[in-house]
């Protein structure tokens, strides 16, 4: 090993030769006042290269001098020692200092004093040329690795001793389920000098060990939020790093430490071409390794694909137009120029580099590294580019980091600008070895020069989108024959009136093409959003009504961004528009919508209740309040129906397959809202002694047969102990007020608009009473009111009852009268003359011709649903087993016990299938009457493919039988 002043090999030129000798003269007595500095006193007084290095460094840079004055014994540690080992060596010693500290406060002074150590051993051995300046980096990287390491040990050692993870320190991990990432600089083991560290936080609950009474995202968040103010919070001893977490998935709208899943969920469903880049540099720096490292291995698909995607070449080429039209790029120059971000500055070669990474690492491992420097070296051996842009950027890159770093070492600050004032940029001059200002500035504008040249040349060696669509040349004159010859190739009928529909957007008619952003990023995907409407069945109809849903927007930008970066969307957008106009201008309103579907896999399957528990309870969880909670709620659940709807499109779920996922989503969005709500009654009136509600739903929610435009309709019963109690809060209510007080928040919470819009409408007018009793019931109330004074309609509403939440013992009790009031011995012909006379009530009050109108026409939904609850209730107190919420699975269960003869089951179930299947594409694509002549052929289209019909007029055939056939059985079965 040698001592760091044996390795001296440069030195900086002298700024302030005055201040110099002073910081030099002040060492020498320090070092001789100061027992066990003896040898340290010799070499500064000894070599010469040693008060060279010394009095430069500290005539440049008030930072590292005030560091060496503060404390003499440091720097003496610094020239005496090799640095590899010295470096090592504080490494072990803080991992022991914070490793045995009583409290935060012991444990933050040690990493301060462990970044003054680093800060003074690298500086001065970039300064002196003892390292290398890859080396200097690395060295930073490491100091910063072992200091988030150390920290994050740290915060889970006293996790631990309070009893919030039960998992022992020592086995697999000390920090088991949580992983800090190093992005950027740090990540590639390239630390500047005075850099912040970008970091993103993840951690995997199931592997976390926590307590039981300890919720995962709350703890976690705390926890890094701690270990950020470990960093970065400035004490007596100063700060150690100045911490970045925003390069974490959506950071304007997740928390600063995020689960595993949403993460992996977020890159694969909304991740743009951005952070692909980003990822590249991605390292575990501290945590649970394991667990990290196989977290960057399922996102390996997302960084590095096949093929080199549109989305891809679409960025790149508009980074090409940026460069060329210089935007925020700067012309050449030294005084204020950003080394980092300006022209020919570190960001061009990085982003030189990470081009070519994305292009081809997909299909070449050996391209997937961090480094700059190793990647441009790696893309010359492999002929990506030619030796000599490798050899200039790596020199210009290595350049540009030595004066970055001297940048910062002046005052420990964050810059990356060439200083404007003559005197500062003669400090950074000398500091950076060049003895004239003006010397200094031809290097610069030299290296600057070679990456603009490398970095223009790169977009001319890019492959073009591959384009099929047409080219389109849209003026305010007369069409060109091109392009209305390509728009007919397409399968246009009018192309005249889609150059018109194109020519308003680009001339900013609407407002959501006013702004010059806007347009651009339309102009980029239109050729291809051309060629996807060219697909369905009617180009013309599907344009048009985009146009519409251009024309309703409020802005533009969000939702052409989004296409510009994502074209694989642009033919389901096209399927949407030619086939779901109601969908269309949901996507209109909410654009954000459509990244719910970039992941392929979405089409597959839906979420499980377990999966879809943990989506909407995540989501609400990061709400900061009550009305916070209400519009996450409200954003997951419109996330999720739009995905239940995409399905629908695709045809990957049947009827009763999409009822059951709409209603899961409702089951699961009421049980979370009425919780929240729950909590917020508590907290304003307190609890009722042995107060329990349970949520009784009914209709289609009960039946499982939800729709995209279902209204919830519920029942809410309540318990308590005592007649008279009141609730134990600041604000004490009896108990019927706190919980009819408990359903009208309810009510509001899931019908309410906010700025998310709202979720559901509710309906509670099938409660006892109707609209004429309370709003909640008491159980007493229910059971008595059940069993002596509902009506026969009542009753046959109660067979599609489902209590989707409450206390166990209370659902019990409810189900217990629901099943014994059903289960009753009935009069057959007194209860088939109520509903017979129901019926006709109905058909004088809304009675329809109209094949179509499902749910009224007669033979429709409702004369079978008529026959299904009559059967129930007549046949109950003999088969009880038949008894279903569903209407389809009640008939098979009907037939099953032989109430229903073999001959009805075969025309009631298809018959029910096709009602469902037809009743949830409608709901989902239109928000009016379907009018089969008015309607898009892509919709009848899909309508006759979700029933399995060849054709649309087989499928209105089909139905006029169906219809007939049910009618008969109402008057045949309802006797």
């Amino acid at each position: 090993m040698t001592a760091f002043f044996e390795r001296i090999a440069e030195t900086p030129q002298i700024f302030d030769a005055a201040r110099g000798v002073d910081v030099l003269k002040g060492l020498q007595e320090a070092f001789a006042s100061t027992p066990g500095l003896a040898e340290a006193r010799r070499v500064l007084g000894e070599a010469p290269k040693v008060r060279e290095l010394l009095g430069a460094s500290f005539s440049g840079s008030p930072y590292l001098a005030s560091l060496a004055l503060r404390n003499p014994a440091l720097l003496a540690d610094c020239l005496l020692r090799d640095p590899d080992a010295h470096l090592a060596v504080t490494r072990a010693l803080v991992a022991k200092e914070v490793g045995r500290a009583a409290s935060p406060k012991e444990a933050m002074a040690a990493l301060r004093c462990f970044k003054q150590r680093s800060a003074l051993l690298v500086g001065l051995a970039d300064l002196g040329g003892v390292w290398p300046t890859e080396g200097a980096l690395h060295a930073m990287s490491l100091a910063a690795d072992a200091a988030i390491d150390r920290a994050t040990s740290f915060l889970f050692r006293k996790a631990r001793e309070a009893g919030q993870i039960t998992t022992p320190a020592g086995e697999a991990s000390s920090t088991p389920g949580y992983f800090v990432i190093a992005m950027g600089k740090l990540g590639a083991y390239e630390l500047n000098y005075s850099s912040d560290i970008d970091l993103i936080v993840f951690y995997d609950p199931d592997r976390a060990g926590l307590a039981s009474d300890i919720e995962p995202s709350q703890f976690f968040v705390r926890l890094t939020r701690e270990l950020v103010r470990f960093m970065q919070e400035h004490t007596g001893e100063g700060y150690v790093f100045r911490t970045d977490l925003r390069l974490r998935p959506d950071p304007g709208a997740t928390q600063i430490a995020l689960s595993t899943d949403a993460g992996l969920t977020y890159y694969e469903s909304f991740g743009q071409n951005w952070e692909r880049a980003a990822l590249i540099k991605a390292r575990i720096a501290a945590g649970d390794i394991a667990t990290g490292e196989e977290f960057l291995r399922q996102l390996s698909p997302f960084i590095w694909r096949k093929y080199l995607d549109f989305a891809a070449i679409a960025d790149i080429h508009a980074m090409k137009r940026r460069v060329h039209e210089f935007k925020g790029h700067g012309a050449i120059a030294v005084e204020g120029h950003d080394i980092k971000l300006g022209r020919g500055g570190i960001r061009d070669i990085e982003f030189f580099a990470q081009t070519q990474q994305l292009i081809a690492g997909g299909r070449h491992p050996e391209l997937r590294t961090r480094g700059t420097v190793e990647t441009l070296g790696r893309l010359a051996e492999g002929g990506w580019i030619a030796g000599e842009a490798a050899t200039d950027l790596t020199e210009a890159y290595l350049f540009l980091r030595r004066i970055e770093n001297r940048l910062q070492m002046v005052g420990d600050q964050q810059t990356h600008v060439i200083p404007a004032e003559r005197e500062e940029l003669a400090r950074v001059a000398r500091l950076s070895g060049f003895a004239d200002a003006n010397d200094f500035g031809d290097a610069l504008i030299a290296a600057f020069k070679r990456v603009e040249a490398h970095y223009g040349a790169l977009f001319e060696k890019l492959p073009p989108a591959a384009i099929s669509a047409p080219s389109l040349v849209v003026g305010a004159g007369e069409a060109d024959p091109a392009t209305l010859a390509s728009l007919e190739r397409l399968g246009f009928r009018n192309p005249q009136a889609a150059i018109a529909a194109v020519r308003a957007w680009q001339s900013g008619r609407y407002a959501a093409t006013r702004s010059a952003r806007a347009r651009e990023r339309l102009i980029e995907f239109l050729p291809f959003l051309l060629e996807a409407f060219s697909h369905t069945a009617e180009p013309d109809l599907t344009l048009a009504t985009f146009d519409k849903v251009i024309a309703d927007l409020p802005a533009g930008v969000q939702l052409f961004s989004l296409l510009a970066a994502n074209p694989s969307l642009l033919r389901l957008i096209a399927d949407i528009v030619g086939t779901a106009p109601r969908l269309a201008r949901i996507i209109g309103r909410r654009p954000r919508l459509l990244d719910a579907v970039l992941d392929p896999g979405f089409f597959g399957t839906v979420s499980t209740p377990p999966k879809l528990k943990e989506l909407v309870g995540n989501a609400i969880a990061q709400a900061s309040d009550y009305q916070d909670a209400l519009d996450r709620a409200r954003i997951v659940g419109r996330e999720q129906g739009f995905l239940i709807g995409v399905r629908v499109i695709s045809g990957t779920l049947s009827a009763r397959q999409v009822g059951a996922a709409y209603t899961t989503l409702a089951e699961t969005l009421i049980e979370a809202i009425a919780s929240r709500v729950e909590a917020e009654l508590v907290r304003l009136h307190g609890r009722l002694p042995g107060g329990q509600a349970a949520i009784v739903a009914m209709g289609k929610l009960g039946g499982r047969e939800m729709t995209a435009g279902s209204d919830l309709d519920l029942i809410i019963v309540y318990d308590y102990e005592g007649e008279e109690a009141h609730s134990d809060g600041p604000k004490p209510l009896p108990g019927p007020q706190y919980y009819s007080r408990f359903t009208q928040r309810l009510i509001a919470a899931l019908s309410a608009e906010t700025v998310e819009g709202s979720l559901y409408q509710v309906d509670m007018r099938l409660r006892p009473s109707g609209s004429q009793g309370p709003v909640a019931t008491k159980l007493s109330s229910f059971v008595n009111y059940q069993k002596g004074s509902a009506w026969t309609w009542e009753h046959l509403a109660l067979t599609r009852a489902s209590v989707v939440t409450g206390p166990v013992a209370l659902r019990q009790e409810i189900n217990a009268t629901i099943r014994e009031v059903l289960a009753r011995p009935r009069d057959r012909a007194a209860v088939a003359a109520d509903v017979k006379a129901m019926r006709a009530k109905i058909e004088d009050e809304k009675g329809s011709g109209d094949s179509w109108d499902l749910k009224q026409v007669r033979g429709g939904l409702i004369d079978l649903e008529f026959i299904v609850q009559f059967l129930q209730i007549v046949s109950a107190a003999e088969h009880p087993e038949m008894l279903d919420q569903n209407t389809e699975l009640a008939l098979s269960k009907l037939s099953a016990a032989g109430v229903l003869a073999p001959g009805d089951a075969e025309i009631l179930v298809p018959a029910a299938r096709l009602y469902h299947t037809l009743t949830q594409v409608l709901r989902l694509c239109l928000d009016k009457p379907f009018v089969a002549e008015e309607a898009p052929r892509a919709l009848k289209d899909l309508l006759a493919r979700a029933a399995e019909m060849p054709d649309f007029a087989s499928l209105e055939a089909s139905l006029k039988y169906a219809l007939r056939d049910v009618r008969d059985g109402f008057d045949r079965i309802v006797a």
